[in-house]
């Protein structure tokens, strides 16, 4: 069995402030060129105070700060709920929990909830995912050391 357990907890993990130029780059990196995510005029002419982030720019943090505690070659299931919007400035914090442990023959199945909650306490958005971890491996992808 992993040392992990139901009820376990990972470090949580701070990003941000978050800023314009980081949305900017996500959306050249992802395509998602929706101008409510670099466009102040637009976002305010639609009704919005600014600028905000796409919703898979959140994910894609709380989806790196899982992997980071179990490793991306072992995720299975990974979704999301987005919860509210995230603005300029905004820091988040990502938290997770094992909710089940599963033994199969060589490996165990984790479950976990996760969550990014903005500094203002209200949460930004949920997840949930699934990871396989094999026995008497290491939870984070390590690289290999450099040869001679």
């Amino acid at each position: 069995m992993t040392a992990l357990r139901v009820g376990a907890q990972a470090a949580p993990r701070e990003f941000g402030p978050l800023t314009r130029q980081m949305f900017v780059r996500y959306a050249g990196a992802s395509g998602d060129l929706n101008p409510m995510h670099y466009d102040d005029e637009f976002a305010r002419a639609a009704g919005f105070p600014s600028v905000f982030a796409q919703g898979m720019f959140s994910a894609a943090l709380l989806a790196g700060f899982a992997t980071d505690w179990l490793g991306a070659r072992n995720v299975r299931r990974f979704g999301v709920r987005f919860r509210e919007q995230v603005w300029p400035g905004d820091v988040l914090t990502c938290s997770g929990t094992v909710t089940a442990v599963s033994e199969e023959s060589n490996a165990d199945r984790l479950m976990v909830e996760l969550t990014a909650t903005r500094q203002t306490g209200g949460v930004a958005i949920t997840g949930t995912a699934e990871f396989v971890i094999p026995r008497n491996a290491p939870l984070r992808d390590t690289p290999s050391p450099a040869g001679p």
